[in-house]
């Protein structure tokens, strides 16, 4: 096996004085394109050639403006059996012929597919990012243990295992998804640079609040995230209809107490999709501003005196990071993934899961008490710059690519 696999790495070299060719490889173009794009840009700067690697869809263009290579391969984020093989062997064939020497999986099938093709392929170095198993409480015993052996398989392709949050690298050993020598923390981060309240210009986040129709001096409570029911959208509408009832002397006269803004895409493929029409079967549709994918995200930011992410489940999500690095206190679910990004009473609050009397209330709470609030965004900008900086997660990445090939006697 060793010898073989030597003979593939020589084949799969390029010439001495070429760039290492790396292929990212993720389910959905928008996890490369908002989740990986910066960290795919460090690796070009640091002379790798890069390559993204999905489904198609509308970030590819923003990702190839970017300077980022893109192949697509349609994968579909459901289990397909028949498809799904039917993509594997693309992938292999894919594989070879660009001849990449590090492959490096995202999202729960780009693991799978991407580091399984990546084997076959004979790429000399697999990488995985490890978000958690993409199962949950409801589901049958039988797709858990299905979930489990997909998440063993994709990392026993890799040479490295990387975890977005030491909740999951526990998880892992735990699961036994992988020895505890093969699972490193990577941890997760934002662009604390680009999202920094200090630079914004006032000029330009009044023209955004006038464009999505929000009052001046009216409370602004803020979500950023997919329109599905994990994210926690059903508890937040309902808490919206209480914090309405219980904070009308915060606005203006005339105005509304309180407006929601809801930032993000649909996500039909899921089973649990939502669509803006949803706030009114709870009688909030006058409260709630759904804005969609924006690029002004900074901007969108500096509207909002509180962030909320209710989810039942997270890996590290990169909204309450954002918003932190802009000091916005942030009221969170308590569940892993969140807890990385909140601590409770210093950046913001932590509420149960599925507890809305419990949101309500820390919603409420803060808009109420705004030197509390104002404090704990300032918190939030320290914690921003000690923990949440992207460039940290960049420099591990490549020292672990760096490794590797020495490793594998490819530096």
């Amino acid at each position: 096996m060793d010898s073989a696999l030597e003979r593939v790495n020589v084949e799969t070299l390029e010439p001495a004085n070429s760039r290492v060719k790396v292929a990212h490889i993720s389910t959905i173009d928008m996890a490369l394109g908002w989740l990986l794009l910066n960290q795919l840009q460090s690796l070009q700067a640091a002379g790798y050639d890069v390559t993204g690697i999905s489904a198609p869809g509308p970030r590819v263009p923003a990702l190839e403006a970017a300077g980022i290579r893109h192949l697509a391969v349609p994968m579909a984020r459901r289990v397909t059996p028949l498809a799904d093989l039917k993509v594997l062997l693309q992938l292999v064939s894919l594989m070879r012929r660009e001849r990449f020497t590090i492959v490096h999986g995202h999202t729960p099938k780009g693991e799978l597919l991407g580091q399984v093709a990546a084997r076959l392929a004979g790429v000399p170095v697999v990488v995985d990012t490890f978000r958690g198993i993409p199962y949950r409480p409801e589901m049958h015993p039988l797709w858990r243990r299905a979930f489990l052996w997909m998440s063993r398989l994709a990392a026993a392709c890799a040479d490295a295992v990387l975890s977005q949050s030491q909740a999951k690298l526990e998880l892992a050993v735990r699961e036994g998804v992988c020895p505890p020598g093969k699972i490193e923390l990577l941890g997760n981060g934002i662009d604390v640079v680009r999202f920094d309240r200090d630079a914004l210009d006032p000029a330009a986040v009044a023209a955004v609040r006038a464009g999505l129709g929000l009052s001046e001096g009216v409370p602004v409570v803020g979500f950023v995230g997919r329109l599905v029911a994990e994210k926690g959208l059903p508890e937040l509408l309902a808490a919206a209809r209480l914090v309405r009832d219980r904070i009308p002397s915060l606005a203006p006269a005339g105005a509304p107490g309180v407006r929601f803004l809801l930032v993000g895409p649909g996500d039909p493929d899921k089973g649990d999709a939502l669509e803006p029409e949803v706030a009114g079967a709870y009688g909030v549709a006058d409260l709630c501003v759904f804005a969609g994918v924006r690029e002004d995200m900074p901007q969108i930011y500096g509207l909002m005196d509180l962030f909320v992410l209710p989810s039942h489940r997270e890996s590290f999500p990169r909204a309450p990071m954002e918003a932190s690095a802009m000091g916005v206190p942030c009221v969170v679910s308590d569940v892993d993934g969140c807890r990385e990004t909140v601590v409770d009473g210093v950046n913001g609050l932590l509420v149960p899961v599925g507890d809305v009397e419990a949101l309500a209330s820390a919603i409420v709470d803060l808009l109420a008490d705004p030197a509390r609030a104002r404090a704990m965004g300032q918190a939030g900008r320290r914690l921003a710059l000690e923990r949440f900086d992207e460039r940290r997660v960049f420099e591990k990445v490549q020292a672990v690519y760096e490794r590797l090939l020495r490793e594998k006697g490819l530096a």
